[in-house]
Protein backbone atom coordinates (compact mmCIF):
# COMPACT_ATOMS: atom_id res chain seq x y z
CA UNK A 1 0.00 0.00 0.00
CA UNK A 2 2.46 2.32 1.09
CA UNK A 3 4.61 1.51 -2.30
CA UNK A 4 1.43 2.47 -4.61
CA UNK A 5 1.14 5.62 -2.27
CA UNK A 6 5.00 6.24 -3.05
CA UNK A 7 4.28 5.87 -6.84
CA UNK A 8 1.24 7.68 -6.85
CA UNK A 9 2.88 10.65 -5.67
CA UNK A 10 6.05 10.60 -7.89
CA UNK A 11 3.27 10.83 -10.40
CA UNK A 12 1.79 13.65 -9.10
CA UNK A 13 4.88 15.50 -8.82
CA UNK A 14 6.09 14.65 -12.42
CA UNK A 15 3.18 16.08 -13.81
CA UNK A 16 3.02 19.51 -11.81
CA UNK A 17 6.50 19.53 -12.58
CA UNK A 18 6.05 19.19 -16.12
CA UNK A 19 3.21 21.79 -16.01
CA UNK A 20 5.39 23.90 -14.27
CA UNK A 21 8.15 23.56 -17.30
CA UNK A 22 5.23 24.02 -19.47
CA UNK A 23 4.08 27.37 -17.07
CA UNK A 24 7.71 28.48 -17.50
CA UNK A 25 8.87 28.20 -20.98
CA UNK A 26 5.60 30.00 -22.05
CA UNK A 27 6.63 32.62 -20.05
CA UNK A 28 9.66 33.01 -21.51
CA UNK A 29 8.47 32.93 -24.65
CA UNK A 30 5.54 35.60 -23.86
CA UNK A 31 8.29 38.07 -22.38
CA UNK A 32 10.48 37.69 -25.56
CA UNK A 33 7.37 38.50 -27.67
CA UNK A 34 6.20 41.18 -25.07
CA UNK A 35 9.77 42.69 -24.98
CA UNK A 36 9.12 43.47 -28.93
CA UNK A 37 5.38 43.25 -29.27
CA UNK A 38 3.41 44.84 -26.23
CA UNK A 39 3.57 48.37 -24.67
CA UNK A 40 4.80 48.24 -21.32
CA UNK A 41 6.86 51.02 -20.45
CA UNK A 42 8.58 53.81 -22.20
CA UNK A 43 12.35 53.83 -23.08
CA UNK A 44 14.83 56.43 -22.01
CA UNK A 45 15.78 58.36 -24.50
CA UNK A 46 14.41 59.90 -27.75
CA UNK A 47 15.57 58.95 -31.57
CA UNK A 48 19.35 59.61 -31.42
CA UNK A 49 21.53 62.26 -30.11
CA UNK A 50 19.37 64.83 -31.58
CA UNK A 51 16.10 63.78 -30.48
CA UNK A 52 13.78 63.96 -33.35
CA UNK A 53 10.93 62.76 -31.40
CA UNK A 54 9.98 60.95 -28.41
CA UNK A 55 9.42 57.05 -29.02
CA UNK A 56 8.53 55.13 -26.23
CA UNK A 57 9.90 51.92 -27.73
CA UNK A 58 6.62 49.92 -26.38
CA UNK A 59 5.20 46.50 -27.89
CA UNK A 60 3.62 47.44 -30.60
CA UNK A 61 1.37 44.57 -29.51
CA UNK A 62 -0.01 43.78 -32.76
CA UNK A 63 2.97 44.32 -35.17
CA UNK A 64 3.01 40.38 -35.55
CA UNK A 65 -0.15 40.05 -34.53
CA UNK A 66 -2.51 42.55 -35.91
CA UNK A 67 -0.42 44.15 -38.30
CA UNK A 68 -0.30 40.45 -39.80
CA UNK A 69 -4.06 40.43 -39.92
CA UNK A 70 -4.05 43.68 -41.96
CA UNK A 71 -1.76 42.92 -44.71
CA UNK A 72 -3.97 39.80 -45.22
CA UNK A 73 -6.83 42.52 -45.03
CA UNK A 74 -8.57 40.55 -42.23
CA UNK A 75 -9.10 43.56 -39.78
CA UNK A 76 -11.97 45.91 -40.07
CA UNK A 77 -11.93 49.94 -39.99
CA UNK A 78 -12.76 49.91 -36.33
CA UNK A 79 -9.61 48.02 -35.06
CA UNK A 80 -7.17 50.55 -36.80
CA UNK A 81 -8.94 53.88 -35.63
CA UNK A 82 -8.89 51.77 -32.04
CA UNK A 83 -5.51 51.01 -32.29
CA UNK A 84 -3.99 54.64 -34.10
CA UNK A 85 -3.20 52.37 -36.90
CA UNK A 86 -1.99 53.98 -40.14
CA UNK A 87 -0.12 54.06 -43.30
CA UNK A 88 2.33 56.33 -43.72
CA UNK A 89 4.92 57.29 -46.12
CA UNK A 90 8.31 56.03 -46.01
CA UNK A 91 10.72 58.15 -43.80
CA UNK A 92 13.43 56.04 -45.19
CA UNK A 93 13.83 54.30 -48.87
CA UNK A 94 16.79 51.54 -49.11
CA UNK A 95 17.34 52.80 -53.03
CA UNK A 96 19.53 49.97 -54.26
CA UNK A 97 21.69 48.51 -55.04
CA UNK A 98 20.44 45.90 -56.98
CA UNK A 99 22.10 42.49 -55.88
CA UNK A 100 24.20 44.60 -53.29
CA UNK A 101 21.98 42.97 -50.27
CA UNK A 102 18.62 44.89 -50.47
CA UNK A 103 16.46 42.72 -49.02
CA UNK A 104 18.70 41.54 -46.48
CA UNK A 105 19.21 44.74 -45.26
CA UNK A 106 15.51 45.49 -45.14
CA UNK A 107 15.07 41.65 -43.62
CA UNK A 108 17.24 42.84 -41.05
CA UNK A 109 16.30 46.21 -39.98
CA UNK A 110 13.00 45.18 -39.34
CA UNK A 111 13.63 43.24 -36.32
CA UNK A 112 13.66 47.02 -34.99
CA UNK A 113 10.78 47.70 -32.80
CA UNK A 114 10.14 50.71 -34.35
CA UNK A 115 10.62 49.80 -38.20
CA UNK A 116 7.96 48.73 -40.25
CA UNK A 117 8.78 47.55 -43.74
CA UNK A 118 7.15 47.34 -47.14
CA UNK A 119 7.17 43.23 -47.83
CA UNK A 120 7.01 44.08 -51.44
CA UNK A 121 8.64 46.23 -53.90
CA UNK A 122 6.36 48.37 -54.94
CA UNK A 123 8.54 50.31 -58.40
CA UNK A 124 6.72 53.44 -57.70
CA UNK A 125 9.14 56.20 -58.35
CA UNK A 126 10.93 54.16 -61.37
CA UNK A 127 7.60 52.57 -63.16
CA UNK A 128 5.65 55.52 -65.16
CA UNK A 129 2.89 54.15 -65.09
CA UNK A 130 2.94 53.49 -61.07
CA UNK A 131 4.15 56.91 -60.51
CA UNK A 132 1.14 58.38 -62.81
CA UNK A 133 -1.38 56.63 -60.22
CA UNK A 134 -0.22 59.66 -57.26
CA UNK A 135 1.07 59.87 -54.37
CA UNK A 136 -1.59 58.64 -52.22
CA UNK A 137 -1.74 55.24 -54.06
CA UNK A 138 1.72 54.93 -52.96
CA UNK A 139 0.93 55.38 -49.38
CA UNK A 140 -1.47 52.88 -49.83
CA UNK A 141 1.36 50.50 -50.80
CA UNK A 142 2.43 50.93 -47.55
CA UNK A 143 2.34 48.45 -44.31
CA UNK A 144 -0.10 49.86 -41.58
CA UNK A 145 1.94 51.14 -38.41
CA UNK A 146 2.13 53.11 -35.27
CA UNK A 147 2.77 56.67 -35.92
CA UNK A 148 5.83 56.95 -33.84
CA UNK A 149 7.38 54.26 -36.35
CA UNK A 150 9.52 54.46 -39.09
CA UNK A 151 7.93 53.03 -42.71
CA UNK A 152 11.14 52.03 -45.61
CA UNK A 153 10.46 50.15 -48.67
CA UNK A 154 13.14 48.91 -50.85
CA UNK A 155 13.66 49.28 -54.37
CA UNK A 156 16.94 48.56 -55.97
CA UNK A 157 15.70 49.92 -59.32
CA UNK A 158 15.68 53.12 -57.69
CA UNK A 159 19.17 53.83 -57.56
CA UNK A 160 20.40 53.50 -61.26
CA UNK A 161 16.38 55.01 -63.03
CA UNK A 162 16.83 58.88 -64.41
CA UNK A 163 13.57 60.15 -63.37
CA UNK A 164 13.66 58.85 -59.71
CA UNK A 165 15.75 61.18 -57.60
CA UNK A 166 13.37 64.22 -58.30
CA UNK A 167 10.63 62.21 -57.95
CA UNK A 168 11.68 60.92 -54.41
CA UNK A 169 12.51 64.73 -53.64
CA UNK A 170 9.25 66.38 -54.43
CA UNK A 171 8.11 63.84 -51.74
CA UNK A 172 10.06 64.43 -49.29
CA UNK A 173 13.66 66.66 -49.72
CA UNK A 174 14.31 65.37 -46.21
CA UNK A 175 14.16 61.51 -46.62
CA UNK A 176 16.76 59.50 -45.53
CA UNK A 177 18.22 57.14 -48.39
CA UNK A 178 19.84 53.90 -48.06
CA UNK A 179 22.54 52.53 -50.44
CA UNK A 180 23.91 48.93 -49.96
CA UNK A 181 26.44 48.40 -52.07
CA UNK A 182 28.99 44.89 -52.69
CA UNK A 183 32.21 44.80 -54.75
CA UNK A 184 31.73 46.20 -58.02
CA UNK A 185 32.77 42.66 -59.86
CA UNK A 186 31.18 40.40 -57.45
CA UNK A 187 28.20 42.42 -57.67
CA UNK A 188 28.05 42.03 -61.32
CA UNK A 189 28.50 38.23 -61.59
CA UNK A 190 25.76 37.82 -59.12
CA UNK A 191 23.33 40.24 -61.18
CA UNK A 192 24.95 38.34 -63.83
CA UNK A 193 23.88 34.65 -62.40
CA UNK A 194 20.16 35.74 -61.27
CA UNK A 195 19.68 36.59 -65.12
CA UNK A 196 20.93 33.47 -65.86
CA UNK A 197 19.05 31.51 -63.62
CA UNK A 198 15.48 32.73 -64.74
CA UNK A 199 16.76 31.84 -68.70
CA UNK A 200 17.65 28.29 -67.56
CA UNK A 201 13.35 28.05 -65.72
CA UNK A 202 12.92 28.67 -68.88
CA UNK A 203 14.80 26.67 -70.73
CA UNK A 204 16.46 29.09 -72.88
CA UNK A 205 20.51 29.64 -73.69
CA UNK A 206 22.22 32.68 -72.73
CA UNK A 207 25.63 34.05 -73.30
CA UNK A 208 28.65 33.11 -70.51
CA UNK A 209 29.29 36.38 -68.50
CA UNK A 210 33.02 37.33 -70.33
CA UNK A 211 31.28 37.60 -73.63
CA UNK A 212 28.58 39.88 -72.04
CA UNK A 213 31.35 41.78 -69.72
CA UNK A 214 34.39 42.35 -72.42
CA UNK A 215 33.54 43.74 -76.07
CA UNK A 216 34.49 41.46 -78.81
CA UNK A 217 35.28 44.17 -80.86
CA UNK A 218 37.69 46.17 -77.98
CA UNK A 219 38.63 43.42 -75.98
CA UNK A 220 37.57 46.32 -73.15
CA UNK A 221 35.35 46.15 -70.25
CA UNK A 222 31.54 46.58 -72.27
CA UNK A 223 29.56 49.51 -70.46
CA UNK A 224 26.58 49.20 -72.16
CA UNK A 225 26.21 45.57 -70.27
CA UNK A 226 23.72 46.75 -67.73
CA UNK A 227 25.50 44.47 -64.78
CA UNK A 228 28.71 46.39 -65.57
CA UNK A 229 26.72 49.76 -65.53
CA UNK A 230 24.67 49.21 -62.38
CA UNK A 231 28.12 49.18 -60.61
CA UNK A 232 29.56 52.07 -61.55
CA UNK A 233 28.47 53.60 -58.46
CA UNK A 234 29.84 56.74 -58.46
CA UNK A 235 28.04 57.48 -62.07
CA UNK A 236 24.42 57.02 -59.95
CA UNK A 237 25.27 59.13 -56.74
CA UNK A 238 26.40 61.57 -58.49
CA UNK A 239 22.54 61.95 -60.17
CA UNK A 240 21.08 61.92 -57.06
CA UNK A 241 23.82 64.25 -55.24
CA UNK A 242 22.10 67.04 -58.11
CA UNK A 243 19.40 67.09 -55.29
CA UNK A 244 20.30 65.78 -52.06
CA UNK A 245 23.06 66.42 -49.71
CA UNK A 246 25.35 63.66 -48.95
CA UNK A 247 24.52 63.50 -45.65
CA UNK A 248 21.38 62.44 -46.48
CA UNK A 249 22.26 59.20 -47.89
CA UNK A 250 24.52 56.25 -45.90
CA UNK A 251 26.34 53.72 -47.76
CA UNK A 252 25.95 49.72 -46.58
CA UNK A 253 28.41 47.22 -46.99
CA UNK A 254 26.84 44.31 -48.14
CA UNK A 255 29.99 42.34 -48.15
CA UNK A 256 30.32 42.86 -44.32
CA UNK A 257 26.16 42.23 -43.99
CA UNK A 258 26.89 38.88 -45.30
CA UNK A 259 29.71 37.64 -43.05
CA UNK A 260 29.63 40.51 -39.91
CA UNK A 261 25.85 41.95 -40.28
CA UNK A 262 25.33 43.20 -36.63
CA UNK A 263 28.15 46.32 -36.66
CA UNK A 264 26.24 47.31 -40.50
CA UNK A 265 23.11 47.50 -38.56
CA UNK A 266 24.30 49.39 -35.88
CA UNK A 267 25.43 51.65 -38.55
CA UNK A 268 21.87 51.91 -39.86
CA UNK A 269 20.37 52.51 -36.33
CA UNK A 270 22.34 55.61 -35.76
CA UNK A 271 21.73 57.04 -39.08
CA UNK A 272 17.93 56.43 -38.62
CA UNK A 273 18.31 57.99 -35.33
CA UNK A 274 16.84 54.78 -33.48
CA UNK A 275 17.75 54.06 -30.32
CA UNK A 276 20.19 50.45 -30.47
CA UNK A 277 17.59 47.44 -30.00
CA UNK A 278 18.76 45.26 -32.48
CA UNK A 279 21.88 42.80 -31.05
CA UNK A 280 23.46 39.71 -31.47
CA UNK A 281 21.05 37.48 -29.93
CA UNK A 282 18.79 38.68 -33.10
CA UNK A 283 21.21 37.44 -35.54
CA UNK A 284 22.38 33.48 -36.01
CA UNK A 285 24.46 32.11 -38.59
CA UNK A 286 22.94 28.76 -39.93
CA UNK A 287 25.27 26.68 -41.57
CA UNK A 288 23.53 24.78 -43.63
CA UNK A 289 22.78 27.44 -45.50
CA UNK A 290 25.53 29.50 -45.73
CA UNK A 291 24.68 33.01 -43.96
CA UNK A 292 22.64 34.35 -41.07
CA UNK A 293 19.26 33.89 -40.13
CA UNK A 294 17.03 36.24 -38.29
CA UNK A 295 15.70 35.95 -34.81
CA UNK A 296 12.77 37.99 -33.26
CA UNK A 297 12.07 35.87 -29.99
CA UNK A 298 12.50 32.83 -28.50
CA UNK A 299 9.96 31.42 -30.82
CA UNK A 300 10.04 33.30 -33.87
CA UNK A 301 12.90 32.53 -36.56
CA UNK A 302 13.16 33.72 -39.81
CA UNK A 303 15.92 33.03 -42.86
CA UNK A 304 15.91 34.69 -46.31
CA UNK A 305 14.72 33.53 -49.34
CA UNK A 306 16.45 29.78 -50.76
CA UNK A 307 17.21 31.84 -53.63
CA UNK A 308 19.92 34.10 -51.73
CA UNK A 309 23.47 33.23 -52.02
CA UNK A 310 23.26 31.30 -55.21
CA UNK A 311 26.21 30.32 -56.33
CA UNK A 312 28.77 32.09 -59.19
CA UNK A 313 29.74 30.49 -62.18
CA UNK A 314 33.74 30.11 -62.47
CA UNK A 315 34.82 33.45 -64.46
CA UNK A 316 37.71 33.73 -66.74
CA UNK A 317 40.49 35.34 -63.85
CA UNK A 318 41.64 37.42 -66.46
CA UNK A 319 38.07 38.96 -66.86
CA UNK A 320 38.07 39.26 -63.51
CA UNK A 321 41.16 41.35 -63.34
CA UNK A 322 40.25 43.60 -66.14
CA UNK A 323 36.86 44.27 -64.48
CA UNK A 324 38.40 45.27 -60.99
CA UNK A 325 41.00 47.80 -62.66
CA UNK A 326 38.14 48.98 -64.68
CA UNK A 327 36.19 49.70 -61.80
CA UNK A 328 39.16 50.97 -59.65
CA UNK A 329 38.74 54.61 -60.06
CA UNK A 330 35.12 54.63 -59.86
CA UNK A 331 35.69 53.18 -56.80
CA UNK A 332 38.22 55.41 -55.00
CA UNK A 333 35.83 58.33 -56.23
CA UNK A 334 32.61 56.71 -54.45
CA UNK A 335 34.67 55.92 -51.46
CA UNK A 336 36.34 59.83 -51.60
CA UNK A 337 31.83 61.21 -52.31
CA UNK A 338 30.68 59.31 -49.72
CA UNK A 339 33.02 59.40 -46.88
CA UNK A 340 33.55 55.39 -46.41
CA UNK A 341 36.29 53.55 -47.86
CA UNK A 342 35.06 49.95 -48.47
CA UNK A 343 37.91 46.99 -48.61
CA UNK A 344 37.53 46.35 -52.16
CA UNK A 345 40.28 45.06 -54.69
Amino acid sequence: MLFKQQAWLRQKILVLGSLAVGSLLYLVARVGSLDRLQPICPIEGRFGAHGQAEFPLRALQFKRGLLHEFRKGNASKEQVRLHDLVQQLPKAIIIGVRKGGTRALLEMLNLHPAVVKASQEIHFFDNDENYAKGIEWYRKKMPFSYPQQITIEKSPAYFITEEVPERIYKMNSSIKLLIIVREPTTRAISDYTQVLEGKERKNKTYYKFEKLAIDPNTCEVNTKYKAVRTSIYTKHLERWLKYFPIEQFHVVDGDRLITEPLPELQLVEKFLNLPPRISQYNLYFNATRGFYCLRFNIIFNKCLAGSKGRIHPEVDPSVITKLRKFFHPFNQKFYQITGRTLNWP
